[in-house]
C-alpha cells in the first residue's frame, strides 16, 4: 500500500467564538469561520483524516510522503520533525499533528480497530472535566467570582464531577487576589466532592504564584497549573518544591516531549503535560511512556479525537478528559457543525467514553462540508 495524494479540505461555518489579541476565546458576534481537514489517499482506497493543516506545509509534505507506506509512521514523523529546523512555520507542530494524525486514522482503518485499541486499549470510558473559557467583563458571562460559582453549579448538574477555572488574562487580569476570590467561590458552591483546578495567567511571578498555590491548598484544589513563565524551568522547580499541591506542566513550552523529559528528570512539576497538538499522537504516547517510566502523572491537554484515544490506552493517569473550552453563554455542543455527531459526550456520570470506531472515529457530516468548501 503506497500513498498517492495529500490533499487539504478547505470550508467556512459560523462560529460565535472570538479570540482577543492574547489568543484566548471567548464568546462574540456570529462571524464566518475558516476550517481544514487533512486527507491522506492510498492506492488501495483506505484514506485516513485530521483536522487542520496549513497550505504551507503540502509541498513539503507531499515530497516525504508521496510514495511511502503509510504504516511506516514512526519513519514519516521523524523525518518531517528533522525538517522542522528549516522549515519553521510551514511546518510547525500543529502542521506535523494533522499528517500523523491522519496516518493513525488511516491505519487504525486498515486494522479494522479504533485508534486506542491499536495503541494497545486499557479502558473504555474516562471521567471529563468541564473546562472554562477566560474570564471576561461580559454580562452574564465569567465577569465576576460569583460568576465562575453559578457556573460551576450548572456544569456540576450536568453531570460533571470536576471543573477547571481560566480566570482573568490581559487586558483584564492578571491578578492574583481576585484568582483567588473566583477559586474559593466556586469550592463553596460546589462543596467538598468535586475535583477544582486552577489554569491561571501563565505570567505570574515566584512570589504571586507562590500566593495562589498556597490559597489553593486551603481550598483543596485537586492541581495548579502554568501559573509562571515556562521559559523558567528554575521558578518551577522552586515552586514545586514549596507546595503540597501537585504543579502541573509544561503545557505551552516548545521541544516536543524532549523538553519535558528535562522537567521530569529536573522536577520541575508533579504532573506532566502533553497533548496531540505538539507534533501529533506519536509524540505524545512516547511522552505518556517516559512518564511512566519515570512514576509520574501525565495530563492530556485539551479535548478531541487524538486526545481522547491517547486516554483510552493510557495506563497511568490521565485521570481526566479536558472538555470545552465551556463558557455560559456559549452553545460548545453545537460548535463543530462538520461532525454529525460529537466524539465527547458526557453520560450522566461525567464520563466520555472512548470511541469503538475504526480509526479515530470521525463521524463527518460530508454534506455540511461539501456545501460550505472553499
Amino acid at each position: 500500500m503506497k500513498i498517492i495524494e495529500v490533499e487539504l479540505i478547505r470550508f467556512q461555518y459560523r462560529s460565535k467564538m472570538v479570540r482577543d489579541a492574547e489568543g484566548h476565546s471567548h464568546p462574540g458576534p456570529e462571524h464566518d469561520a475558516t476550517a481544514t481537514i487533512t486527507r491522506i489517499a492510498t492506492d488501495e482506497g483506505v484514506e485516513g483524516y485530521a483536522m487542520g493543516g496549513s497550505p504551507a506545509m503540502l509541498d513539503t509534505v507531499r515530497q516525504v510522503l508521496i510514495g511511502e507506506d503509510p504504516l511506516y509512521r514512526e519513519r514519516i514523523w521523524q523525518r518531517l520533525r528533522q525538517f522542522q529546523r528549516m522549515l519553521g512555520p510551514s511546518l510547525d507542530d500543529r502542521h506535523l499533528s494533522a499528517i500523523d494524525l491522519a496516518l493513525w486514522d488511516l491505519a487504525g482503518k486498515v486494522a479494522g480497530l479504533p485508534v486506542f485499541k491499536l495503541l494497545g486499549g486499557y479502558r473504555d470510558k474516562v471521567p471529563a472535566y468541564a473546562s472554562t473559557m477566560c474570564g471576561d467583563d461580559i454580562p452574564g458571562g465569567l465577569d465576576s467570582p460569583e460568576s465562575y460559582a453559578d457556573f460551576a453549579q450548572a456544569c456540576v448538574e450536568q453531570g460533571y464531577k470536576a471543573f477547571k477555572l481560566h480566570t482573568w488574562m490581559a487586558p483584564l487580569g492578571p491578578d492574583p487576589k481576585r484568582d483567588v476570590a473566583a477559586c474559593a467561590a466556586v469550592r463553596e458552591r460546589v462543596g467538598p466532592e468535586i475535583d477544582l483546578m486552577l489554569d491561571c495567567h501563565h505570567d505570574y511571578s515566584r512570589t504571586e504564584a507562590l500566593y495562589i498555590g498556597r490559597a489553593l491548598e486551603e481550598l483543596g484544589y485537586h492541581w495548579f497549573e502554568e501559573p509562571m513563565n515556562e521559559s523558567s524551568m528554575s521558578s518551577y522547580i522552586w515552586l514545586s518544591e514549596q507546595l503540597d499541591i501537585p504543579v502541573v506542566g509544561p503545557e505551552t513550552a516548545r521541544g516536543l516531549f524532549y523538553t519535558r523529559a528535562e522537567w521530569i528528570v529536573n522536577k520541575a512539576s508533579d504532573i506532566s503535560r502533553y497533548d496531540v497538538a505538539l507534533g501529533g499522537l506519536t509524540p505524545l504516547m512516547k511522552c505518556i511512556h517516559l512518564a511512566e517510566a519515570h512514576g509520574v502523572a501525565l495530563e492530556v491537554h485539551g479535548g478531541g479525537h487524538g486526545n481522547l484515544h491517547a486516554l483510552g490506552a493510557m495506563g497511568i493517569p490521565g485521570e481526566y478528559y479536558e472538555r470545552g473550552l465551556l463558557h455560559p453563554l456559549y452553545d460548545f455542543e453545537a460548535a463543530q457543525p462538520w461532525l454529525a455527531s460529537r466524539v465527547d459526550d458526557i453520560d450522566e456520570d461525567g464520563n466520555v467514553t472512548i470511541p469503538q470506531a475504526p480509526g479515530l472515529s470521525w463521524d463527518f457530516d460530508w454534506e455540511f462540508i461539501d456545501r460550505n468548501r472553499i
